[in-house]
């Protein structure tokens, strides 16, 4: 517990050393302070974006009128990322950046703090999320649960800050974009209530998520699911032996039958789960790869947020049915 306790001060120790070794590199890159948008126009909007569920959201909202960059790609741990020169210089040609916020980008929470003071437009889309609905652990210092796209009502309401923000830089195509954000907020709609009713195919006392880190807490409380993390809200916090032992003993007594491992977080902590639940004579299997910090592929579906939602959903159900 005390580990996890120290996670947010490592986080915020850990972007400070990084804000302060990059502010230097933003300098050098020219990204200036006068704030100028750097595309042309008739060109698109120029967006870079920190993890793929943001750079999602943009692209269904702009559409043809934007072309967006995503700094962390498949398997990438937001958490720890550490961004290079050349992020920063993306960062710095962008029009508008978009990134989740609450924490989640860790090591580049004040790199991104310190282009806005530059002048340039950046959006936190999950701190426009309505701050009643947040979870709160005691374990991350006060500070919300950023993983917030996992309840997809909640993740809707960051696609109302994108048209915004897009409509600033070009407010002849506000209704194109209230247009885009209309058919993406239906399909979310769409997919909110599908969650539920796949979720609802699995027994309730049959409804428990093992994964590697504490990750999927609004899924949880969305869908109705009894989730447990090996870790805590950060991949950045460690775990030990204790943990490993409350896991193991959880699954065994509830007699859980699947635990699953995350893209972008090493398979070797729920590995160890299973170990120890077959020496305790359960034995537990891994029931797939679940997407958590960064999405699949670009060109499959798990490459979009629509569709990195419905393969996860998918394999909990027919691994715990």
């Amino acid at each position: 517990m005390l580990k996890r306790q120290a996670c947010a001060r490592s986080v915020r120790r850990l972007a400070t050393v990084q804000g302060l070794v990059l502010a230097f590199a933003l300098a050098a890159v020219g990204c200036g302070s006068d704030g100028e948008k750097g595309s042309t126009e008739g060109q698109p909007i120029r967006v870079t974006a920190t993890v793929g569920m943001v750079a999602d959201v943009v692209r269904n909202v702009g559409g043809d009128r934007v072309t967006v960059t995503a700094l962390m790609g498949p398997g990438v741990d937001p958490h720890l990322y550490k961004a290079s020169e050349g992020d920063i210089a993306r960062l710095a040609d962008a029009d508008i950046v978009f990134y989740n916020g609450l924490l989640l980008e860790g090591k580049m929470t004040e790199v991104l703090e310190k282009i806005a003071q530059r002048g340039r437009t950046t959006v936190a889309v999950a701190e426009r999320i309505d701050a009643t609905k947040l979870l709160h652990p005691k374990e991350f210092e006060g500070h919300p649960d950023p993983h917030v796209w996992f309840d997809v009502s909640m993740w809707k309401q960051t696609i109302a800050p994108v048209v915004e923000a897009l409509a600033a830089v070009e407010p002849e195509s506000r209704e194109q974009f209230q247009a885009n954000a209309a058919r993406f907020g239906a399909e979310l709609d769409a997919l909110h209530a599908w969650c539920g009713e796949q979720l609802a195919l699995v027994p309730e006392e049959g409804r428990v998520l093992v994964t590697a880190h504490d990750a999927f807490g609004y899924f949880g409380r969305a869908y109705g699911v009894e989730v447990v993390g090996l870790q805590g809200l950060s991949t950045a916090s460690e775990y030990g032996l204790k943990d490993v032992r409350r896991i193991v003993d959880l699954v065994s007594e509830r007699r859980v039958k699947a635990v699953f491992v995350e893209s972008s977080v090493p398979k070797r902590s729920i590995e160890a789960v299973v170990e120890g639940c077959r020496a305790n004579g359960h034995d537990v299997r891994i029931g797939g790869e679940l997407f958590s910090d960064a999405m699949g592929e670009a060109g499959t579906p798990e490459g979009t947020y629509v569709g990195m939602v419905r393969a996860n959903v998918t394999k909990i159900v027919e691994a715990l049915r």
